[in-house]
Parts: structure tokens; sequence; C-alpha cells
């Protein structure tokens, strides 16, 4: 049994607007919501007046060892990206490094009120690696699920992801199939992915949909062909799929996971936001790569509002701020198969929840709190953090040893700089 905490007087989005109330958490869950609820003998007392408190953030793609080469690649396309960060400078990660990138891009998503990232890791090639990556999502307390992509043989990925599963468990951490096909790699590797997850019992997320209408015709046939439609997959950068493929995808419980700031940055075409979601498609929000762009959720909760609103013919006009909120929160937790989980203030869900100042030049007044989380909040403003219950950030500062982390970040940016330096 853990200190019963009361988070009292907050303006609670959850992310509905529920209005003033507080958040009683205890053993970790969220375990009463409401006005006026009374303080358990023993309880901390968090005093939330003047704040909004509203479910962690959810990014549902994020290749977190590329912390270590955070801007590295601005003003890009998809092209440039792949030969210079994934042909030449992936090779250079040692276990070491993966940590450091890994561990940095964690406290960076949680200070800035990103409870859950889902780690699209595609820099493995060796066990070590693999767990480096998974120690140092543990290292850092964040709620992940560990994408795993390995480049070894099949039977090489097949005994790692049955090791690496239960490394996981399905605490904070869980494992899912990151899988290179059918869009990347050959099909025979794709079919031997697929086949795995389904073995497993474990999400599949892949990046496919958006390399060309071609291609993602071709993606459809090869799940029909090989009856691998599976419940719950997540398609990255989907930007190429027809209105009638995402109806598709909806009738087969899949997801989409959708990159704003990079799929414009790097001219996939406009994020299909309002076109996934108008197929009845979960569509949830990923930061992708810090290499080109930011990686905290109010960039990507206003780029995905400013880019769906911007669509030809008022296409886009009925996208609303508490759309991008939802997609930032409750939407994104089913996206990564985390529903009934997190994403929501509710009792008997986990305690991921965040604390935002409201009393900031840029922020105040607050006329509309959803508003206020989505258009005029930034990093600034997070506060207080919890995962799971557990406090990660408190009075702006984050808990953990931030300093040892940035240290071995810069020695890893160093590291990975000269070894391609010459390529």
């Amino acid at each position: 049994m853990t200190t019963p905490l009361l988070i009292k007087g907050g303006l609670v989005l959850a992310p509905r607007v529920l209005g003033i109330a507080d958040v009683l958490v205890r053993d970790g869950l969220i375990a009463a919501v409401g006005p006026d609820l009374p303080v358990p003998d023993g309880a901390e007392v968090i005093d939330a007046s003047g704040r909004i408190v509203l479910p962690g953030f959810v990014d549902t793609h994020r290749h977190m060892w590329q912390g270590a080469v955070r801007g590295v690649l601005p003003d890009t396309t998809l092209s440039a990206y792949l030969d210079r960060v994934i042909g030449r400078t992936a090779p250079a990660f040692r276990p070491e490094d993966i940590h450091a990138g890994v561990l940095g891009s964690a406290l960076e998503a949680l200070d800035s009120g990103v409870t859950t990232v889902v780690d699209w890791s595609h820099v493995l090639s060796t066990p070590e690696q693999a767990d480096a990556n998974v120690q140092a999502l543990h290292d850092a307390g964040i709620r992940a699920v560990f994408g795993y992509c390995h480049t070894a043989g099949e039977a090489t990925r097949a005994a790692e992801s049955r090791r690496l599963k239960d490394a996981c468990g399905d605490g904070l951490l869980r494992m899912a199939v990151a899988a290179l096909g059918p869009d990347f790699g050959d099909l025979d590797r794709a079919r031997e992915e697929w086949l795995a997850a389904r073995d497993l019992g474990v999400m599949i997320t892949t990046h496919m949909g958006g390399h060309g209408a071609e291609a993602a015709t071709a993606g459809h046939a090869f799940l029909d062909a090989n009856d691998l439609w599976t419940p719950g997959t997540m398609y990255v950068h989907a930007n190429d799929y027809t209105d009638e493929q995402f109806k598709r995808i909806a009738d087969h419980g899949g997801t989409v996971a959708v990159s704003p700031a990079i799929e414009t940055a790097m001219d996939f075409s406009l994020p299909v936001t309002g076109r996934s979601r108008a197929a009845g498609v979960p569509t949830g929000l990923s930061a992708d790569a810090v290499t080109s762009a930011p990686g905290d959720m109010f960039t990507l909760m206003r780029a995905a509002y400013f880019t769906e609103r911007a669509r030809p013919d008022g296409a886009g006009l009925g996208f609303t701020v508490a759309d991008a909120l939802h997609m930032a929160t409750a939407e994104g937790a089913r996206v990564a198969g985390l529903d009934g989980v997190t994403g929501k203030i509710e009792p008997g869900l986990q305690a991921d929840l965040v604390l935002l100042r409201t009393d900031l030049p840029g922020i105040a007044p607050v006329h509309d709190p959803v508003a206020a989380a989505v258009l005029y909040a930034d990093t600034r403003a997070v506060e207080t953090v919890l995962v799971g219950g557990r406090t990660v950030k408190r009075d702006g500062e984050l808990l953990a040893d931030v300093r040892s982390a940035l240290d071995h970040l810069t020695a890893t940016a160093e590291h990975i700089a000269q070894a391609t330096a010459a390529n």
C-alpha cells in the first residue's frame, strides 16, 4: 500500500471538461474524481487551484534512440532522412549510445507531460542493444510500448522477441512488434513479422500507406493474400490511403498514428487526421523523429489542429481543439493498445496525470480550458507529472538525475558525430 494522494481543486479535463474537482490516487490508480472529496488519513495533498489537471499525453510513435541526434537534419525530405539517419547514423550506435538516446528522449517526454510513448526502435541488431533500450525505458519510469524491430535473421528475431516480451512484462512497459514490412524489406520477412506478433499476442506497429498510392494498394493486397489483417494494428504515416482504404482499416480494427510536424516538414503530404477519423479509425499523434522536428505534444496538437483546418475547400473546419486534445490523450491510448489503462481521468485507470499552470504570460486568462491546453500552453506550463501514481516531476522540475543523463547524451552525440564524420 502506498500513501494516498489527493489532487485538490484543479480544473479537470478528463479529457472532456469536468470543471473544478478533486482527483484521489490510491496504489497508482485513480480511485475517485469529484468535487470536495474527503482527505484520507495520511494522504499527501497537492493544491491544484489555478491548475488544469488532465491525463498524461500519449505519443503513439517515436524513435526514442534519436534523442542523441536531435536537430541534425532540419529542412529535409524523407529520402534524405532515410539516407543519413537510418543508413549512415544508426549503424554507429553502441548499446550505451542507445541507452543514452532513449533515456534522454524519455526524460524530454516526461518533462513535457508525455507519460506514455510507443518507442519504434529500428536501431537494434544485437541483444545487447535491445537490452540497453529496454533498460533505458525502465530507468526513466515512463509508460511505454517497446516496438521491437530487429535487423537479424528470422530465427534470431523470433527468439529475441520472446525474450524481450518477458523482459518488458505488462506493467509500465510492454512489447510490440515493429514490422518493417510490407512497405520496407522483403515480403517473406513481413509475413514472418506479422505471424510472430500474432503468436506472441502483441500489437503490430508498421510504417504503411505513406510511400505512394501504388505501395498503399500493394500493402493491403499483401494482407489480403496472407490473411494478416490483425485487430489493433497501428499504421504509421498512412498519408496515401484512400477513404475506402481507411474504411477497410477501420473494419479490421486498425488504428493510425499521425506525425503532423514531420509529415508536413518532410513533404509526405497533409496529415490524414480528419480522413482517418471520419472513416472510424482511432487516430493518435506522434513526434516521430526529433532529428527534424520538436518532440512535445503541444507542438503536435497545434500542428494537427492547423493543418487539418487548412485542408482545401474548408474540409477540415469541423476539427476542434477538443478533437486535438482527445487524440493526444484518450484516443492516443487506444492507438497505443492501452485503452482502459491510461488516457482518461476515470476511477480504475492508471494515475498518469499532468498539472498545467495557467498563471503564465501567454496562457492567462483562461476562458476556455481546452483551448488553453491545446493552443496556448507549452512545456513551461507543465508543473507536475505522475506516472502510475508516482510523481516524476514536481514544482516544474524532473525528479530524475537529469544532469547525469544529459552528460551521457552529450558524450553519445560526440561519439556519433565522430563516427559518422567520414560518411
